[in-house]
């Protein structure tokens, strides 16, 4: 009963878009993390259609269910395998099964389907045809990328070397690559699952999608450095960071949950990190003037955001727009309240500002209404040979899609400061 009870309240706090999934799932401390996630991922996925066989049967009113919950237990019935409850839970739904499979026969005569799939909307067919690579980044804090290969090679995978264009990471079961454009990427199937390896236990491998890892590496702070994460919570980019300083510096990481940063705090432990100093604060109530961060020169900010261009997290029932737009406005506004924050750190040479969303308004309107009020920023070119620009006429950004990356949706924007004197000029990375 705990798995179904956990599941529904992350599916109803998903659905509400108050964190990515996995997130959600992994921050729950849930003792059987893998058929949690599977149970929430698969839920989400036939939500409309799982919603409209529960009002047709009129389940709520009879069971006094809440949906989310009913969507969970409904899901396991039909579609997955089987109530794994007893109590009073599976009696209630074993009175209402044949009604419930009668329903979902009607659905699939009604659209001349054979199979669940393919009741599920186009867009999640396409989706889930789509499926992301399994990315893994190698921590270099612990390992090496070329060891973490040869183990993975003595583990039964086969490795095929680098890949050279985006063709490259479609790839079968025990193949892996690595990465076209960040070295300590190794790229696997999506059918792979490292939560029980050896490497990731021991903390030599992160799990972490690609586009996820574009922040710390675009801003790429050099050993004994002092940087701030101002939003840290989970704590991949801030162990990647880490690994990038050589655990050589002072590394601030801020986040105002406690929860996420006790999670974080045990994933760092993990992942080796020791250059860290973590806060349970506020990062708009940090003081750029404090003695301690006087020698702040890079800041990695990625501030909470709709998370859009998370796949899990899209949702395809209908949703008011004008309360969707509301939020875009409000999320907004904080983001760049962060990041004219940030920029007030007295030594600070580079920010990069990045989010998990789609939306213009939280990522090139943000950087554009800053770069108007900190005349001594500007943009660096970012990538030149990234496929996915931000849009115009911010170009120096990167944008990171399902389609046109293999990774989940994302934005990232790397701002530098410069002398008022100097005539703009363009700087790329590689």
């Amino acid at each position: 009963m705990a798995l179904y009870t956990k599941a529904a309240e992350i599916l109803e706090k998903s659905e509400k878009k108050q964190g990515a999934l996995k997130t959600l799932v992994y921050d729950s401390k849930f003792a059987k993390i893998k058929q949690l996630f599977a149970l929430v991922c698969e839920t989400q996925k036939f939500s409309s259609v799982l919603e409209e066989i529960i009002e047709s049967t009129k389940l709520l009113k009879q069971t006094k269910l809440k949906m989310p919950l009913a969507k969970v237990l409904v899901y396991d019935m039909l579609i997955g395998q089987g109530l794994k409850c007893g109590g009073t839970w599976k009696v209630m739904l074993m009175k209402h099964r044949s009604r419930l499979q009668a329903a979902l026969a009607r659905m699939k005569v009604k659209q001349k389907v054979h199979r669940n799939e393919d009741l599920l909307p186009v867009s999640v067919q396409q989706s889930a045809r789509d499926r992301l690579p399994r990315y893994v980044r190698v921590n270099t804090l612990k390992t090496s990328v070329n060891d973490a290969v040869d183990y993975l090679k003595r583990d039964g995978f086969c490795y095929q070397g680098q890949a050279s264009r985006l063709e490259d990471l479609t790839l079968r079961e025990k193949d892996f690559v690595k990465d076209l454009y960040l070295p300590e990427l190794l790229v696997f199937s999506p059918k792979m699952d490292f939560h029980d390896h050896f490497l990731y236990k021991a903390g030599h491998i992160i799990l972490q999608d690609k586009a996820s890892c574009l922040p710390a590496h675009l801003l790429s702070p050099p050993p004994g450095s002092h940087v701030i994460d101002a939003c840290a919570a989970p704590g991949n980019k801030t162990s990647h960071l880490a690994a990038i300083m050589e655990n050589k510096g002072k590394l601030f990481a801020f986040d105002l949950d406690a929860k996420r940063l006790s999670t974080m705090s045990t994933l760092l432990l993990r992942a080796g990190v020791l250059c860290h100093q973590l806060a349970n604060q506020d990062f708009l109530k940090v003081d750029p003037g404090n003695a301690q961060y006087k020698d702040v020169e890079y800041i990695l900010l990625d501030p909470s955001c709709s998370g859009s261009g998370m796949v899990c997290l899209r949702d395809n029932t209908s949703h008011d727009q004008s309360e969707d737009q509301a939020r875009l406005v409000s999320l907004a506004s904080f983001q760049l309240r962060c990041l004219n924050h940030a920029l007030r750190f007295p030594r600070l040479k580079r920010l990069v500002y990045s989010t998990c969303s789609i939306h213009s308004q939280e990522n090139e309107d943000v950087v554009t209404a800053c770069l108007q009020q900190n005349l001594n920023f500007r943009l660096v070119h970012l990538l030149p040979q990234w496929p996915e620009r931000g849009l115009e006429p911010l170009t120096q950004c990167l944008r990171a899609s399902t389609t046109k990356t293999r990774t989940h949706g994302f934005f990232v924007a790397l701002l530098e400061k410069h002398k008022k004197s100097c005539l703009p000029c363009r700087v790329s990375i590689t």
